[in-house]
């Protein structure tokens, strides 16, 4: 027998032999699924969409929640989703403009008129469609999409009229939708990661943060400041990024119960979140915390000066006018008769 055919008898019986061993399973995908926030309506998101995705996918998919910041603060958590260190993070929109402007069409403050009428919109089935897709050349796609709260301040000091609060520093969001109206208005915006605020709060850093109730309350800011004032300028809505890489190395069945756990946990959340926000106010106000308002006139001045400063914003981008538009579209089509 010549040592050519030795050669490939060897060959083949080694071949045999590997395939008669026992198979090894497909590796285990592992999502982390990262947060600020804890015991509010992104995290309960993240349970929902844990669950749902089980329950498509079995162990083929390890979820891992991570909450209050346990993976950073808010600027390194979108930076790891944008890069892929990061499967999947949950936040409010205003915090990551930074990635793209187009995220700051949703804050235009009284764009939405309740947190049903947001719902209405987000899940208009053509838009909810368009959503998903619309930042894939940021390299992120958004597969959850939820209500968390109406905009509040928290002051250290009493404030029912915005004079009172003109010079105050001011915890706001990383976005122009925030920062401006609060200029507008006197108060001194101040961008802060949410784990520096309570902190600043005690040394007299900052006077207040704007925020949702939800929020003041899992995290106790009772404890360092009493007073609310219910400015409820925006409905704020929060997305779930995932890095679109990391979603396409996925197998097509995994890809297609991600997608679908994501609407089923947003639309199991939505009444989870609005009992969640009545509960907050409720015990805000348990804790001899106070919640006031602004005089009827002076939020309706404070309204119309905010919305008109938020359209300006977003139409000065010719791409974000864009994405502002087709929101519009299906806000106006949405609106309670």
């Amino acid at each position: 027998m010549t040592l050519t055919r030795r050669l490939l008898l060897s060959a083949a019986a080694a071949t045999a032999a590997l395939g008669a061993l026992p198979r090894v399973a497909a590796a285990q995908s592992v999502m982390k699924l990262a947060s600020a926030t804890i015991n509010d309506g992104q995290h309960e998101w993240q349970k929902l969409f844990a669950a749902a995705l089980k329950k498509r996918v079995g162990d083929k998919v390890k979820a891992e929640i991570y909450p209050a910041s346990q993976l950073g603060a808010i600027p390194r958590m979108a930076e790891g989703v944008s890069l892929g260190t990061i499967e999947a993070f949950i936040t409010p929109t205003a915090f990551v403009t930074t990635i793209d402007p187009r995220f700051q069409i949703f804050d235009v403050p009284g764009l939405f008129r309740s947190p049903q009428h947001q719902y209405a919109v987000i899940q208009d089935s053509a838009y909810r469609d368009h959503l998903e897709t619309m930042f894939l050349d940021r390299g992120i796609r958004v597969i959850g999409a939820i209500f968390n709260s109406p905009t509040v301040i928290l002051l250290r000091k009493p404030a029912a009229t915005l004079d009172a609060m003109r010079g105050m520093k001011v915890r706001t969001f990383a976005s122009p939708l925030q920062i401006e109206p609060m200029k507008a208005i006197g108060v001194i915006p101040t961008p802060l990661a949410l784990t520096e605020v309570i902190p600043q709060l005690q040394s007299g850093g900052i006077d207040g943060l704007l925020a949702g109730m939800p929020i003041l309350t899992a995290f106790k800011f009772y404890d360092v400041a009493k007073y609310v004032t219910d400015l409820n300028f925006s409905q704020i809505l929060s997305v779930n990024l995932v890095n679109e890489a990391w979603f396409k190395a996925q197998p097509k069945d995994v890809q297609d119960a991600i997608r679908a756990a994501g609407r089923e946990a947003e639309q199991e959340a939505f009444p989870w979140v609005l009992d969640n926000n009545k509960k907050a106010n409720a015990l805000w106000l348990a804790n001899k915390g106070e919640i006031l308002s602004l005089p009827p006139m002076e939020q309706a001045s404070m309204m119309q000066s905010f919305v008109a400063l938020g359209t300006k914003i977003v139409e000065q981008n010719p791409v974000v006018k864009a994405e502002f538009v087709r929101l519009k579209a299906v806000v106006d089509a949405k609106a309670p008769k």
